[in-house]
């Protein structure tokens, strides 16, 4: 079973999200903002991909991809906000994300693009 790890600093969305992917049968880990996340990867949480939101306190998602691609070089990260700014993704690309993804974002959309950059999900 993968495990996606979210990262968002929004109750609401984290939930969706979750029993979105929970129902097609992914184990499902969440932060509620950049430094919490960081933590978890510090401390040993191996996720097989990472959705973080761009927008947190704390640490936002830009940071968080910057230092997770230097505990994680190869796992996939997608980007998820409201955010459809050209140079935000072009710094989110260069920082190491994968994919870029736009709110909202409907459960069946996400686990289609979730197999694209995750394979044999």
């Amino acid at each position: 079973m993968k495990t996606v790890f979210i990262v968002d600093d929004s109750a609401t969305m984290l939930m969706s999200l979750k029993s979105s992917l929970q129902i097609s049968g992914f184990k499902v880990e969440t932060a509620s903002d950049g430094r919490q996340a960081l933590e978890r990867l510090k401390t040993g949480l191996k996720p097989d991909l990472i959705i973080t939101d761009i927008n947190m306190p704390h640490m936002d998602g830009l940071e968080l991809i910057r230092n997770a691609r230097q505990l994680l070089r190869f796992t996939p990260i997608l980007a998820l906000t409201t955010e459809s700014q050209q140079g935000k993704r072009d710094e989110a690309k260069k920082l190491g994300a994968t994919g870029w993804l736009v709110k909202p974002l409907g459960g069946p959309d996400l686990v289609k693009v979730i197999k694209q950059v995750l394979p044999g999900a």
